[in-house]
């Protein structure tokens, strides 16, 4: 059995191209065995390879050696195959095309199509047919329901173009086309192209684009001998797959069942409601555990104290038992109804209720669940993990803090020391067992909320945080990985003038890289366990995060990591004089203090201030830092509550005097290298400045912050996204808003890897809106984001832009209502919905806002987060149960329509 395989694929010095698969003669999938191509010139490799004659069939894949380095370039996706019947003789010329790893389309074969969106499970059947020596196969998936593959081209067997005489193809699988055809030498070479075809109308509806495909006299086959061209990439780009999803935090889901707060069996409510307004995915935000103080500022989902472990939040009591005390049942049957009647979660009585009831179904089921051969499969799938969280979260409830370095014990921790500690039948292990339990609960939950979705042909698309909790397991176990005396968050933007500073430790990516960065893919193969797409909170952080000193609170004092910061001699060479003291210690002058300060000044400086020379000041060694004015206000305000006011009107000014900088020197560079602080145009410093050097600052501030790092941060970015992308096949959607890097688009789009665009938040500094139509098609368009105001609070914000938007963007020209009327988001919802993004999410709330009826009256009631204020409550809840949004028939027909309408309520 002799198979002659055939690719085309442009080499560089010291690559070769292989052959890898499942028959012995290809190695057995031991890439090491692979067979090696020939090289025939041009960019043609061939090999002939002899098979058992008693096989029926393999699967292969390309494969291309770099022989200076010995690395392996495996093509996309899943193995090629080859089937034919048994006892058949074969002799087949294979000619193929490299599946590259970037185009456009592989995002079709993620797990979201693969297992919800697309029906992958049509049975193969690629027959090869007697007197017939060419079979032609074509890979696509994005075809319309309605029609089918054909193909013509220039030849009398293939049609001479003429559109009504279209060969049909047959269809094999979810992505595979073929024909069968018998063409002779004088047929050869010819040229065709294939056409969406409608039979029920017998026309074609779409050309693909682009050149015509090509067969040569050279692959005609041998006698008896059958050719097989298998073409990839069909391109009809009118015809490019799209969706709509919704987006809700799971805590804010609200159903008649709940206790005061979404659980993940209200998912499945939703994947209803979804599966009746034609949405495909809903959007959620992290649900990992982030129980660390026991108090409502656990409510902010981006501090987990396990990216592994669950939230308890999110249980149901009673689908993991009733308590055989019908009493007590009762009790917390009506704590139950109490809770569900607030308008906003009520985080602590929610934890509270869930905590007392869990405990006492754990003593009643305890034992008899963690016996069971459920939890045994349980554990074992997470034992990497799961115990040091329980050890965890018993150390932490023990000692009534997460902070690990105050506990009595085990301030630090290793693998042999956990498992003492948890050990089966140890001393421990019936406290350890009790985050077990809940954990196994929660995984069986959420479990069931993903799989019922996908059966409905509705996916989950989950949240990952750029960082990590200071106080967690994950810094507890591994804290090599991470930097700890420094803290993450984001140079000011539009959500914060002061910038962002959420307090993680930012990741030692060179320690990750010595185990191929283990970590980052056990956390996103976990995610797989539920989720079929992800979102990647700040994808930026990737190319670089914003990296604040342990002693700054706000975001001004913050530096990118890594940068290229400039040497003293680059500074001299560019035309500034360099002091140390002017331009690196805070600028504080009397004219300033008095402008700032007013009549309190003289108060201000005895308290703060040294004075100097003349009228130069400097911060007391009390005081001489963020932090250290912060734990300051923070005491004073704790004696006298009534004091918070005017203490924090002088704590926020003196944080904005601590960060009088130019310029920031660069950790770790004995002061040789400095960074320039961001947005020091608005300092005092900076104003006081002569017009040279004033100048000199500009150029180098628009070389640091938009052209200096673009070729350095794309490279440490493809050192990591390309690792963790193939951990998993999930399809991966990054968050890319605020200050984004030239060279973040082009990493985005060479990993496919889907770009968020808001409207009112363009990546495009030149334009102060979005238009949706401007998106491009690997892309998640929305109205807004949990950060955000929705959209009808935007709306009233400001009455100008208000008007410059419903002017240049939806194109009225009379006056702007004052309100987001319905047919306004109707019509804003329209053009999201008609985008080319692949996805349109919205915020539950701005859809509801197309029904004057249904929506809340008061925009700001449906607002999520405030990411400027750190101490933000995160409790909102939709203002209806979702069972009765179900029987909403116009306003749910509605959505539907525009769904449908728009064209994003199709299989294909």
């Amino acid at each position: 059995m002799k198979i002659r395989f055939n690719i085309d694929y442009r080499t560089y010095w010291g690559q070769k191209v292989m052959l890898t698969g499942s028959a012995k003669e290809l190695g057995n999938y031991d890439i090491s065995k692979a067979v090696e191509l020939k090289f025939k010139g041009g960019e043609t490799w061939e090999a002939e390879v002899n098979f058992d004659s008693k096989s029926i069939g393999l699967n292969y894949k390309y494969v291309v050696r770099n022989e200076n380095t010995g690395d392996y370039e495996m093509e996309y996706g899943d193995y090629r195959s080859l089937t034919w019947s048994k006892g058949e003789k074969v002799n087949l010329q294979v000619s193929d095309c490299w599946r590259s790893g970037d185009h456009q389309q592989n995002t079709l074969y993620t797990s979201p199509f693969k297992n919800g969106l697309l029906n992958f499970n049509v049975p193969q059947d690629l027959k090869f047919e007697k007197k017939k020596n060419f079979q032609i196969r074509l890979r696509v998936l994005s075809v319309p329901a309605d029609c089918e593959i054909g193909i013509v081209g220039e030849s009398e067997k293939l049609g001479n173009w003429q559109p009504e005489a279209v060969i049909p193809l047959q269809k094999s699988s979810a992505d595979q086309w073929f024909v069968n055809l018998q063409l002779d030498p004088d047929d050869l070479p010819t040229s065709y192209k294939y056409v969406l075809y409608n039979p029920a109308k017998g026309e074609v509806v779409d050309w693909e684009s682009g050149r015509n495909r090509n067969l040569d006299a050279y692959q005609l086959p041998e006698k008896g001998a059958v050719a097989v061209i298998s073409d990839e990439y069909a391109c009809f780009p009118l015809h490019n797959w799209r969706g709509a999803g919704v987006a809700i935090p799971v805590f804010s889901i609200r159903t008649k069942e709940g206790t005061g707060v979404g659980e993940f069996t209200d998912i499945k409510v939703l994947v209803d409601w979804a599966l009746k307004t034609g949405m495909k995915l809903i959007q959620i935000l992290p649900v990992n555990d982030t129980v660390a103080n026991n108090t409502w500022v656990d409510s902010y989902p981006y501090a987990a104290i396990s990216v592994f472990a669950l939230h308890p939040l999110y249980l149901n009591l009673w689908e993991m038992g009733k308590l055989k005390n019908a009493k007590r049942n009762q009790y917390y049957l009506e704590k139950r109804e109490q809770l569900n009647e607030l308008e906003e979660v009520d985080y602590e009585s929610v934890m509270d209720l869930k905590w007392e009831y869990t405990t006492e179904l754990y003593q009643q089921n305890g034992t008899k669940t963690l016996a069971s051969k459920g939890f045994e499969e349980f554990l074992k799938a997470n034992e990497a993990w799961l115990p040091a969280y329980a050890m965890f979260a018993y150390l932490r409830d023990k000692y009534k803090t997460p902070d690990f370095s105050t506990w009595k014990t085990h301030k630090t921790v290793t693998e042999k020391q956990i498992a003492t500690f948890t050990k089966k039948g140890g001393k421990n292990y019936e406290a350890i067992g009790y985050y077990y339990f809940l954990q196994y609960h929660l995984d069986k939950q959420l479990k069931e909320a993903s799989r019922y979705a996908r059966d409905k042909g509705v996916v989950l698309k989950g949240d990952i945080p750029i960082g990590i909790y200071r106080n967690s397991v994950d810094a507890w176990v591994s804290p090599n990985l991470y930097n700890m005396e420094s803290q993450a968050g984001a140079p000011p933007d539009d959500f914060s003038i002061t910038g962002q500073n959420w307090g993680f430790p930012t990741y030692n990516w060179d320690e990750m890289a010595k185990d191929d960065y283990a970590w980052w893919k056990m956390r996103l193969q976990k995610m797989t366990d539920y989720f079929d797409v992800f979102r990647i909170d700040h994808i930026l952080g990737f190319f670089r995060i914003w990296e604040i000193p342990i002693d700054a609170v706000e975001g001004l004092l913050g530096h990118f990591n890594p940068s290229l910061p400039f040497g003293l001699d680059e500074l001299k060479h560019k035309g500034i004089a360099f002091d140390y003291d002017r331009l690196c210690k805070p600028y504080i002058r009397d004219y300033m203090l008095n402008e700032i300060f007013g009549d309190q000044t003289d108060q201000v400086i005895h308290t703060f201030f040294d004075h100097q020379y003349y009228d130069v000041y400097q911060f007391k060694n009390d005081f001489n830092t963020q932090r250290k004015l912060k734990n300051y206000f923070d005491e004073l305000i704790e004696k006298d509550a009534n004091s918070a006011d005017h203490n924090n009107f002088l704590r926020f000014q003196l944080y904005r005097i601590v960060a009088e900088v130019i310029f920031l020197e660069a950790p770790f560079s004995d002061g040789q290298a400095f960074n320039p602080r961001i947005a020091l145009h608005s300092t005092y410093s900076y104003k006081a400045l002569d017009d040279y050097t004033r100048s000199q600052i500009d150029k180098l501030y628009i070389e640091y912050y938009y052209q200096r790092h673009n070729d350095f941060w794309a490279e440490k970015a493809m050192q990591k996204l390309p690792a963790l992308k193939e951990a998993t096949n999930m399809l991966i959607c990054g968050e890319d808003l605020g200050m984004v890097p030239d060279c973040v688009p082009g990493v985005m789009d060479k990993l496919k890897i889907l770009s968020l665009a808001i409207q009112r938040m363009p990546n495009d500094s030149s334009k102060e809106f979005w238009h949706p139509a401007d998106t491009g098609y690997l892309s998640v368009c929305s109205t807004s984001s949990h950060d955000m105001s929705t959209l009808r609070g935007w709306w009233e914000e400001d009455e100008a832009t208000t008007q410059r938007f419903y002017e240049t963007i939806l194109g009225h020209g009379e006056k702007a209502p004052f309100y987001c009327e319905p047919y306004v988001a109707r019509e804003i919802i329209n053009q999201h919905l008609y985008s080319p993004s692949m996805w349109a999410i919205f915020p539950i709330q701005d859809l509801i806002a197309i029904d004057g009826q249904m929506r809340r009256t008061i925009p700001e009631e449906e607002r999520i987060n405030v990411p400027a204020n750190p101490q933000h409550y995160w409790r909102y809840r939709f203002h209806m149960n979702i069972e009765d949004l179900l029987d909403q028939e116009g306003l749910n027909n509605n959505i539907q329509q525009m769904v449908t309408s728009a064209g994003r309520n199709v299989v294909y």
